[in-house]
């Protein structure tokens, strides 16, 4: 895998390799916290148990067999080959038997099938039927009806199977999940100020050249709420508006992005403080939708970040330089993030308190405060110097 093999940095996780990647510890770490409702490799941590209708996925066989894992298909793809053989190879036998083809007869005698004297030679011309092979030494005659009507049937049982086991085998191998492999996601999330307000980011990116046309990206929080009537809800999903960074409706992906969620009012996280994100059970998922340049199928690549996933008065390095008259990504600093002045109370008392004027009123007394208390101290530190000698 390419994160074992070094050629790709820690700092950001492909979606199906991040969960191989240890979790940083927190000091404020709770003792237990509830399941991840997506992993981080974008996976559902469902369980769907006590399914009475079972029967609803044989209606749609398709699917159900695109569904299956590699080793299971290919298990039914080999046994419906294999079956479909020896059926139609007993019914030969049984045809040849009937009309005594398997008996020495004399040169005027016409069987129904030339060639056949037990049921191996009635195996091999199934298979020569079915898949066209045509080797010459076995024939259907026309001296029974039967035979030519079993021919007609499984020539187009043949081209049924073949058209539903190829087109899942191809559907498996064109899975749009696999395009997903190369769609990245930051390790982390950030919480800091941009733009004067208190935002929410995370950073995606795309490691393949070819580009995700119309890529959109949605995020919810999961949580537990509770309704004004008193009905718990265990897994409320509640939508985030995100504030474009380009300004469209449809992302440019051919460099790493910034996705930014503005914390106002609307927010379910505009009541949550530094010191509450340490304790309360808040995950984010993140969803990346957009249609592959080469395929044309639609593809999907999901996230998530839960509380300790989320780094509070941070934010992310810049990762494009221009080198030599183009774009150059550096995707070893694709999940750096550095530590920037930001107020650990929630967006409400931000809003409340004046915002950022505030801050930097409160941020330049703190700053002024510490240099006159270092410069003190250097003062008495010479004092007691000069004492001394």
């Amino acid at each position: 895998m390419l994160s074992r093999k070094g050629l790709l940095p820690e700092d950001y996780l492909l979606t199906r390799l991040s969960e191989e990647v240890q979790q940083p510890s927190s000091k404020f770490k709770a003792s237990q916290r509830k399941a991840r409702f997506v992993a981080k490799n974008g996976t559902c941590n469902v369980a769907h148990t006590n399914i009475r209708e079972q029967g609803r996925f044989l209606q749609d066989v398709f699917t159900t067999l695109v569904d299956l894992k590699w080793v299971h298909t290919l298990i039914i793809f080999t046994m419906s080959y294999l079956c479909s053989w020896l059926l139609f190879g007993m019914i030969w036998w049984l045809i040849a038997f009937a009309h005594g083809d398997l008996d020495d007869t004399g040169d005027e005698f016409i069987p129904c099938v030339t060639g056949i004297q037990s049921f191996s030679s009635a195996f091999l011309l199934s298979i020569e039927i079915q898949v066209t092979i045509g080797f010459g030494g076995r024939m259907v005659t026309e001296e029974c009806v039967s035979a030519i009507i079993i021919l007609i049937v499984q020539n187009i049982v043949g081209l049924v199977i073949n058209a539903i086991m190829l087109g899942c085998i191809f559907m498996k191998t064109a899975q749009a999940n696999r395009r997903a492999e190369t769609l990245i996601f930051s390790k982390h999330a950030v919480i800091s100020i941009r733009n004067s307000k208190l935002c929410f980011m995370v950073r995606i990116g795309d490691l393949r050249k070819s580009m995700i046309i119309s890529a959109t990206v949605r995020m919810q929080v999961v949580k537990k709420t509770s309704t004004s009537e008193g009905e718990v809800v265990p897994l409320d999903q509640i939508d985030i508006h995100l504030d474009n960074p380009i300004g469209t409706n449809g992302l440019f992906l051919v460099s790493p992005l910034i996705i930014c969620h503005v914390i106002e009012k609307e927010s379910p996280l505009y009541q949550v403080s530094a010191s509450d994100l340490q304790h309360d059970d808040i995950e984010v998922i993140v969803v990346l939708e957009g249609v592959v340049e080469t395929t044309g199928i639609t593809t999907q690549a999901r996230t998530s970040y839960v509380s300790e996933e989320i780094l509070w008065g941070q934010r992310f390095v810049p990762t494009v330089s221009e080198e030599e008259g183009m774009y150059a990504v550096d995707y070893s600093k694709f999940g750096h993030t550095v530590r920037v002045p930001t107020p650990c109370c929630s967006a409400k008392t931000f809003d409340e308190t004046g915002g950022i004027a505030h801050f930097k009123t409160k941020e330049g007394t703190t700053s002024r405060a510490a240099v006159r208390k270092r410069k003190l101290l250097g003062a008495v530190h010479k004092q007691q110097s000069f004492i001394i000698s």
